[in-house]
């Protein structure tokens, strides 16, 4: 039976996409410190999504952008993005092992699993990957947008980018549906 594991990264956020991340597993892999990408250092996490993309039987990446997180939800937008990583990997799978308390309808059996990033090695892997992979879009935002600290808040409420929300506006990459923005929105 082949499964893969499917998280996701970025739902607390007032800005940016919510990423996603589906993984296959070989029974073989190789992946010391393997867990919840949570719970490991940034660095730690940029040298294991290169060892999982290595070793994978195949991972694929799904993204729901701001504007369809503004227009489904968040809850319907990280589904959809779930989704979408699920049917771009390379290897039909006949199960999906989804990091949460709920699943959307891939076609194939899927089980929720709350907590999964931190007990299912599939699960882990995709959390990995989809962390680094929000990360590094993050940084490449503050970029274009450097009053935010996006390279270090990765556009979670920080104080700092509350702040920078109340001096400098509203960018492209904030969701407008979300309190805050919404609230920095009627100000102004």
């Amino acid at each position: 039976m082949i499964v893969a594991g499917v998280d996701e990264v970025g739902r607390g956020p007032l800005a940016g996409p919510v990423v996603t991340a589906a993984v296959v597993l070989p029974d073989d892999y190789d992946l010391p410190g393997l867990t919840d990408s949570k719970k490991l250092s940034a660095k730690r996490r940029e040298i294991l999504a290169i060892a999982i993309k290595e070793q994978a039987l195949a991972w694929s990446m799904g993204e729901a952008s701001v504007e369809e997180i503004d227009r489904l939800n968040i809850l319907h937008a990280t589904m959809l993005a779930m989704q979408r990583a699920v049917a771009g990997l390379s290897v039909s799978v006949d199960k999906v092992l989804v990091d949460g308390n709920r699943a959307p309808d891939f076609g194939i059996p899927a089980e929720p699993i709350v907590g999964g990033d931190g007990i299912e090695p599939s699960i882990s892997a995709a959390s990995i990957i989809a962390k680094v992979a929000r990360d590094q879009l993050m940084s490449a935002y503050a970029i274009s947008f450097p009053n935010y600290g996006f390279e270090q808040n990765s556009g979670y409420p920080t104080k700092q980018h509350r702040d920078a929300l109340k001096q400098f506006g509203v960018t492209p990459i904030h969701r407008r549906s979300f309190a805050p923005v919404k609230k920095m929105l009627e100000i102004d």
